[in-house]
């Protein structure tokens, strides 16, 4: 990074702000026709999925489409994570009623977490949720965490469905699992300080609701009130949806900074990745995220202004060489490039050396 330091500075940030100024306000009609519609498609995806042969072309069909369609509307948490205080209530409401309880993500597990991602002074440091230097680390490194989406919804369950009742009765248990136990990142060393909450202060009665939605669903296929195929297809869904997630996040960051020293505004943007892509990126990095670079240069944006927001950016500061070191051609020449960068460097243990 210090060898970039002179591109860091001279990186034109009021003018690209003043490029994008006009984007800053989300439309509602785009977010509940986008969630709406695919949370719709997903659940009839399911439904076709438990009423069709199992192996048949249908079925296998129903399947793709269902990780696509669930994808896409639980990738909407990162919007609600960065939507302004107080706005969008409703629409968080019937988001966790349809999708994050179903597949115990309730919002309150992102929001605020993922508002600390985005601070300069924790950006890329130990504090930090969401980042470890994957580029600095061996290549196992990246396996290992991709793998682990086989059992994350496993460890979903066991959180929401034992933690959360032992937890109203063991005060000292209780803490830990809100420290350790209720966010979404991928940092094992994060810990969650207890004001790390910004619009789900009822996450309360999120979290109680996750385990009553769990506790019924499981006494249902225990009774045979429900069929035991749909815990296999759900299972089958969320595992395959935690791998794309996987993917896509390592392809988010360069990952290349070891926590050292914190980074500005535009070093995290040059730490980002920009995969423009065409209509297959938009189905593996949802919801604007295909611009992970410039979003973080612009985090208040909406997910669908983002594209325009990038095309600006090309055309008016294109020959500023920070726009292009931030694009990859697409998910595997991501993918390979930290794979290849961190098989070349020394890893390091811990994100502080």
């Amino acid at each position: 990074m210090a060898g970039n330091s002179d591109t860091v500075e001279s990186f034109p940030l009021y003018e690209a702000r003043a490029l994008v100024r006009d984007l800053m306000t989300p439309n509602p009609w785009i977010y509940w026709t986008d969630f709406l519609f695919h949370i719709a498609l997903g659940w009839s995806a399911l439904a076709i999925m438990l009423h069709t042969s199992w192996w048949s072309i249908w079925q296998v069909c129903a399947y793709f489409v269902a990780v696509i369609a669930f994808y896409r509307a639980a990738i909407f948490i990162h919007e609600l994570a960065h939507l302004a205080r107080g706005t969008f209530k409703f629409f968080r409401v019937v988001w966790n009623m349809t999708c994050g309880i179903p597949f115990m993500i309730p919002s309150f597990t992102y929001d605020g977490v993922h508002h600390e991602h985005h601070k300069p002074g924790v950006y890329g440091t130990a504090e930090d949720g969401e980042y470890l230097p994957f580029a600095r680390q061996r290549p196992a490194a990246m396996v290992g965490y991709v793998l682990l989406s086989v059992i994350l919804p496993l460890l979903l369950v066991m959180r929401f469905l034992v933690l959360t009742p032992l937890s109203y009765l063991i005060p000292a248990l209780r803490k830990v699992v809100w420290e350790r136990a209720s966010s979404l990142t991928i940092n094992p060393a994060y810990i969650r300080s207890h004001d790390a909450i910004r619009n789900d202060h009822d996450w309360r009665i999120q979290e109680f609701a996750t385990f009553l939605f769990v506790w019924v669903v499981i006494v249902s296929v225990i009774f045979d009130t429900l069929p035991y195929q749909l815990l296999l297809a759900w299972y089958a869904i969320a595992v395959t949806v935690f791998i794309l997630n996987a993917l896509r996040t390592l392809a988010a960051h360069a990952y290349r900074h070891s926590g050292a020293h914190s980074l500005t505004l535009v070093e995290q943007y040059l730490d980002s990745i920009n995969i423009p892509g065409n209509w297959f990126t938009s189905l593996w990095a949802p919801v604007g995220l295909r611009y992970h670079a410039t979003h973080h240069l612009f985090m208040s944006l909406p997910y669908h202004n983002l594209g325009e927001a990038q095309r600006r950016l090309s055309q008016q500061l294109g020959d500023h060489c920070l726009i292009s070191l931030t694009s990859r051609k697409g998910l595997w020449d991501a993918l390979k490039r930290i794979w290849l960068e961190a098989a070349a460097t020394k890893p390091v243990k811990g994100a502080k050396e």
